[in-house]
């Protein structure tokens, strides 16, 4: 059932586990995602980022996870996630679609002008009864900074803005960065837990959001979620898996080639559901429905 993301995530909250905001691109990666929540009884955000809605269609994708939610898993909570929209536009475009849940990412503008955005993004869903998650501190990207040594305190979320940023913006979960990052880019040795920590009581216990922590393992993951991330983003595990099983399944291992291209992505269907259930067990989400 199609299910608020405040609502997903405040028992998470509460539950003191994580849910799972897996991004997907097309129906084979919507299928496996919803698979493995309904075989693990698991809550879950399905997301959609702005250049999936280029390539899929917005109304087309969005349409996609609803349907296969509805017809094959209604007792499975799901929330539709708009990841890491960059305009208000693309929110005001995602909000006509229908979508449930947006994030506003004004993290790479000055924080009085990413308040200024968010507050009108904000305004805006309220209105429709759209959840809004921010985001405040830079989660980086492979390419966006050089090559030597990183000075973390300029990239990292500040608990007192943090606390300003949630009482005047009006959101409802932040995403924060702790020395996180996105994709393969190095991150900080050692998560700052610590700011974590403040993050979390300055901002009133609000539901916290970690991105670019596809690759964390158990012991990282569980020091965060005592500390109030109770949303892990996956984007990146998700591809690697997808992309490795057609590059497998293309090679001429001793067997002939399939050329059905519902054997291959069925394959890979099944590859992302693997890193999907696995993901789900390391949050703590599996049978909490």
């Amino acid at each position: 059932m199609i299910t608020s993301v405040k609502e997903i995530l405040a028992k998470a909250k509460e539950g003191g586990y994580a849910v799972g905001a897996f991004n997907t691109i097309n129906l084979e990666t919507t299928r496996a995602i919803v698979d493995a929540a309904q075989e693990l009884r698991s809550p879950v955000i399905i997301q959609v980022t702005e250049k999936t809605m280029e390539y899929a269609g917005g109304r087309m994708i969005f349409n996609i996870i609803k349907n296969e939610v509805e017809f094959y898993a209604p007792e499975v909570p799901v929330g539709i996630h708009l990841d890491h929209g960059k305009s208000f536009e693309i929110i005001e475009r995602a909000v006509e679609i229908g979508f449930t849940s947006v994030m506003y990412d004004g993290s790479r503008k000055k924080f009085a002008d990413n308040l200024d955005i968010t507050k009108k993004v904000v305004a805006l869903c309220k209105e429709k009864g759209v959840d809004v998650q921010g985001e405040l501190g830079s989660v980086p990207y492979l390419g966006e900074a050089g090559t030597g040594e990183i000075n973390w305190d300029e990239y990292m979320t500040d608990p007192g803005q943090a606390a300003t940023f949630v009482r005047e913006s009006g959101i409802d979960a932040l995403a924060v960065a702790i020395g996180n990052a996105h994709g393969f880019f190095k991150e900080r040795e050692v998560p700052d837990y610590d700011r974590l920590e403040m993050v979390n009581k300055s901002c009133d216990n609000m539901p916290l959001v970690l991105h670019g922590a596809s690759d964390w393992e158990d012991g990282k993951v569980k020091e965060v979620i005592s500390r109030g991330i109770c949303c892990f983003n996956v984007d990146t595990a998700i591809r690697l898996a997808f992309i490795n099983s057609v590059i497998n399944s293309t090679k001429n291992q001793g067997r002939s080639i399939s050329f059905d291209v519902r054997n291959l992505l069925g394959e890979a269907r099944e590859a992302v559901k693997d890193v999907v259930k696995q993901k789900m067990i390391l949050f703590g989400s599996d049978g909490k429905i």
